[in-house]
């Protein structure tokens, strides 16, 4: 991946330059996050989350339930597919944003979870990168800075790269564990005020 041929986009360039590709898109959108922690200070209930008010966090993402669901219901003509990696033990950072996709996965977005643990016996043995894939148009490596905010992307064309990553990730997806079923089979990965309750919250 890191010799391929590629054009670097800054965190505005790449924001730019995915919606027209994404409003042409007519099979699946793929997205595939392998990173165990990010910063997005930008969103009220991260930032609750990364100031240790776990109940605020979580009152504000469930507040925002439609507007999280939105782009996933104005969605026609093609699927929505995420592959979740997740380390244990899990870090804050993924027990709030599985919390936080969860209204996506509600909505009609198809999210999986696979353990990294797993990884190695499907073949995996190196790290993977953060992929965003639009059909075989354009795959773009997203980039961010030590700390874990957006820094960019490398923009990659070539198809048959396109192709063979996007079998790679659809390998995954197989195998992975959809989000709700997990989120209550898997009581540790909720937040902290979540953790101790019995009650279904898919």
């Amino acid at each position: 991946m890191a010799e391929a041929e590629a054009v670097t986009l800054t965190s505005e360039e790449y924001l730019s330059d995915f919606w027209p590709y994404f409003q042409r898109l007519q099979d699946v959108f793929w997205k595939l996050e392998t990173y165990q922690s990010f910063r997005e200070p930008d969103d009220s209930s991260w930032q609750a989350f990364d100031s240790g008010d776990w109940n605020q966090a979580i009152r504000l993402i469930d507040e925002r339930r439609e507007e999280i669901q939105e782009p996933v219901k104005q969605v026609h003509g093609f699927e929505m597919r995420r592959v979740r990696i997740v380390e244990k033990p899990f870090t804050p950072y993924i027990q709030w944003e599985l919390y936080y996709i969860r209204h996506r996965a509600q909505a009609g977005e198809d999210i999986r979870v696979l353990d990294s643990d797993l990884l190695p016996a499907h073949g995996f043995t190196y790290r993977l990168p953060e992929l965003v894939i639009l059909d075989s148009l354009v795959m773009y490596e997203v980039l961010y800075t030590q700390d874990g905010t957006l820094a960019g992307a490398r923009k990659i064309v070539d198809r048959a790269l396109i192709e063979s990553c996007r079998r790679d990730v659809e390998s995954l997806f197989i195998v992975g564990r959809d989000l709700l079923p997990y989120l209550n089979e898997e009581r540790a990965v909720l937040p902290p005020p979540l953790q101790q309750s019995g009650t279904p919250i898919a």
